[in-house]
């Protein structure tokens, strides 16, 4: 709470100073030639405040007695009778007030003033608008009343942080609200959603246009646009805006803040899982997470691969996040979306570079062919762009990279996964490994069109004793009396067609 108070008042200093200590208004330039006894009267946060004696008016400036003054907006305040000054303190803010000095000193930096603090009757009577500004507050003067209204950066800053009143919709009202705001996505190498978010961007994660080089955009009413390439994007937070090869016509979706979210909250998804285009899910924000600079919403509305990139809203129908990722094997609607605060740090940075940039896909990491590549630069190129399984239970390394050619020419590539990862989360993360196995033959078949090949993934594990139940063909005996296991828990083959065999 400290650093936002010190970040609104530098604000409000910044620009409240540029007009200390004048309170427009209050009196005309032929009567501020001298010091009149006023009845204008001063209200903080809507308290009235007592004076004694009443404040005055010196050449437009109002100056009051200044132990109410502070008191009232939370400041301590000390005299130092030797050097008639004036010391008050606040949170991050000093304020000195030497008694006739046209010099006011503000956390060590000086402030012109037109009417010095002064001694009336034996009081220090200071001028309210510096002290007010300088303190972070707001100040108003009504002239019909005579009446000062002080609002104190407290007050300002409780009047922030209360949520908007906006009105709350149905999940049908919010789905007719929204539906063709979002889009499915099909690239040559995956099928995701996205929402519009301008006239020919639409925002998606990441992953979606990850090694894609052509891809399309399918409207609600059926009708299709190229996409053209990426304009910005945010690999750590799984998010990307896409820019069409013409005017969506569409309105942008209404972007909300994710600050008044709570647990238990009500959010509706729309996206395309399994390609089922704008399918709609309800359900609950079930918590919050954070890593780093990144939000993420744990919601239990079901979403399924190619969900990515499509949208969650509020009650209030507003967008609050992109529906990013799931547990798999999970009874309990494990889902996450990437929090609006994100989505909008992302169209910040676009904007800051004027949002001109040309649209390009994601430039590949793979070469395009390894025909005359030696085992070992097949054997790196795997390691460096296969190297790792990622999974719902976290990613696990591959290791141990090796090619070899068999007597019949077949090309045969050789990995070892983590054995402890494996032991615990083989059955939960079966569907990953397999999507990943699907990914590198692919990938092995473009580089590889006519070279045959064979792939395995070993668990290896070396015991003290001979394992029981483990095929004779599996295990070992080593010359230290140890016993080795090993067996492929992935095993692919690809030549004319493709098979892939995944051990859980």
């Amino acid at each position: 709470m400290r650093k936002l108070a010190h970040k609104l008042l530098l604000s409000l200093l910044a620009a409240g100073l540029m007009f200390a200590p004048v309170m427009g208004g209050q009196v005309s330039a032929a009567a501020a030639s001298s010091t009149v006894q006023s009845d204008i009267q001063v209200y903080v946060d809507g308290s009235k405040i007592s004076f004694k004696p009443a404040p005055i008016q010196e050449k437009g400036t109002t100056l009051v007695p200044m132990r109410p003054i502070f008191q009232a907006l939370g400041a301590q305040v000390t005299w130092e009778q030797q050097s008639r000054t004036v010391i008050a303190r606040k949170d991050f803010t000093t304020i000195s007030l030497k008694v006739g000095s046209q010099q006011g000193v503000v956390n060590g930096k000086s402030v012109k003033l037109q009417v010095p603090a002064k001694l009336v009757r034996g009081t220090t009577m200071v001028p309210l608008r510096f002290i007010g500004e300088a303190l972070g507050a707001k100040l108003s003067w009504s002239q019909a009343k005579r009446t000062i209204t002080i609002t104190s950066l407290e007050a300002q800053q409780e009047e922030l942080s209360k949520p908007p009143v906006l009105e709350k919709y149905t999940a049908a009202e919010i789905v007719a609200m929204n539906d063709d705001k979002v889009v499915m996505i099909e690239t040559d190498y995956a099928q995701g959603s996205g929402v519009v978010i301008g006239d020919r961007w639409i925002l998606t994660n990441y992953h979606v246009m990850l090694r894609a080089t052509a891809g399309t955009v399918w409207k609600l009413d059926g009708t299709s646009m190229q996409i053209k390439g990426l304009v910005e994007y945010d690999e750590t937070a799984d998010l990307a805006i896409i820019e069409t090869s013409g005017p969506l016509g569409i309105k942008p979706v209404e972007i909300g803040r994710t600050d008044y979210l709570a647990k238990g909250d009500r959010v509706v998804a729309i996206g395309s899982p399994l390609g089922m285009q704008n399918t709609v899910s309800e359900g609950l924000i079930s918590n919050f997470h954070y890593e780093g600079y990144i939000e993420y919403l744990q919601i239990n509305a079901p979403i399924d691969h190619g969900s990515s990139g499509g949208a969650l809203f509020n009650e209030n129908g507003q967008l609050i996040g992109i529906t990013t990722s799931k547990v798999e094997g999970s009874s309990a609607n494990l889902n996450f979306a990437v929090s609006s605060y994100n989505v909008e740090m992302l169209m910040a940075s676009l904007a800051d570079k004027g949002g001109t940039q040309t649209a390009k896909f994601l430039p590949s990491t793979l070469p395009d062919s390894l025909a005359n590549a030696s085992n070992d630069e097949i054997a790196s190129v795997m390691k460096e762009s296969f190297g790792s399984i990622q999974t719902m239970r976290g990613i696990t390394t591959l290791r141990d990279w090796k090619v070899t050619r068999d007597a019949q020419g077949w090309l045969v590539i050789t990995a070892t996964i983590d054995p402890t990862f494996y032991m615990y989360y083989s059955e939960a993360v079966a569907g990953d490994m397999r999507l990943w196995t699907v990914d590198a033959v692919t990938e092995l078949k473009r580089m590889l069109p006519d070279q045959p090949f064979e792939m395995f993934v070993y668990y290896e594990q070396t015991f003290g004793y001979e394992p029981r139940g483990i095929a004779a063909n599996e295990k070992t005996l080593m010359a230290d009396g140890k016993w080795k296991v090993s067996y492929p828990v992935i095993h692919a083959q690809a030549s004319d067609r493709a098979h892939i065999d995944i051990r859980s």
